[in-house]
């Protein structure tokens, strides 16, 4: 697949319960890092991938935060309302299928910040999707590139691209980085309720349609007060250099 997809989905409903206080007053993507909120820094890779429209869920503070992304004039902003109950990121493309259309989409998370080096990293997990063999395809960071993720990892990856789970495993070379280019049909057998995309991506291994690129630069999860400053002691230190 050559074209970046037209069409986004950004995760954006979550309750943000572990960046307590910061989101006290605020849902979790209107939290400011390095001067800018992290809707807004998922957002401008977008637009800087050449997406034209992004849907974005809100659940908590969701008017402060539909007011926020309706201010943008750079990129058509949908809004898929999960006020009356949270979906989960499952649930959450489901609920929003009749804003996304058939073709492949992007979808991320509100709680990633990454560097690259080598042009659009968006760009760069599109261009080798392939729609024939590919259901899914998930953007991985090394585990010795990246901060603010302490767990064991997700997945191996084979030199196809492949991925598999690390289920009982100890640690795993890769971590999803909260970004991944899907078929937005695959959720459409699913029921109309909160779940995990978890549970597609499983679905998806068993059929060899699930596979990832590498980020090829350093991935921030911005998931706590704590890795919200190792983030912008980091971005820092990058502008200075």
């Amino acid at each position: 697949m050559s074209a970046v997809p037209n069409t986004a989905m950004v995760l954006a409903a979550g309750l943000g319960t572990r960046m307590r206080p910061l989101t006290n007053d605020r849902p979790k993507a209107l939290v400011s890092v390095a001067g800018k909120p992290l809707i807004d820094h998922v957002l401008d890779r977008l637009v800087e991938a050449k997406v034209k429209r992004a849907v974005v869920n809100v659940h908590a503070f969701a008017d402060l935060l539909e007011t926020h992304v309706r201010r943008r004039s750079d990129i058509e902003i949908l809004i898929s309302d999960e006020r009356a109950c949270l979906m989960e990121t499952g649930g959450g493309v489901r609920l929003a299928r009749p804003l996304l259309g058939d073709a492949p989409i992007i979808v991320c998370n509100i709680d990633s910040v990454w560097e690259e080096g080598a042009g659009s990293a968006i760009g760069r997990l599109t261009r080798d999707f392939d729609p024939a063999r590919m259901s899914a395809r998930l953007m991985l960071a090394a585990m010795d590139q990246c901060s603010g993720f302490d767990g064991p990892g997700d997945f191996f990856m084979d030199e196809h691209g492949a991925l598999s789970f690390r289920d009982a495993l100890p640690h795993t070379p890769w971590a999803y980085m909260g970004v991944q280019i899907i078929d937005p049909r695959v959720v459409d057998d699913e029921p109309l309720a909160p779940f995990s995309l978890t549970r597609v991506w499983r679905r998806l291994r068993e059929q060899g349609r699930l596979f990832g690129a590498p980020l090829g630069g350093f991935w921030m999860h911005v998931g706590d007060p704590m890795a919200r400053e190792a983030a912008e002691a980091r971005l820092s230190t990058a502008r200075g250099a």
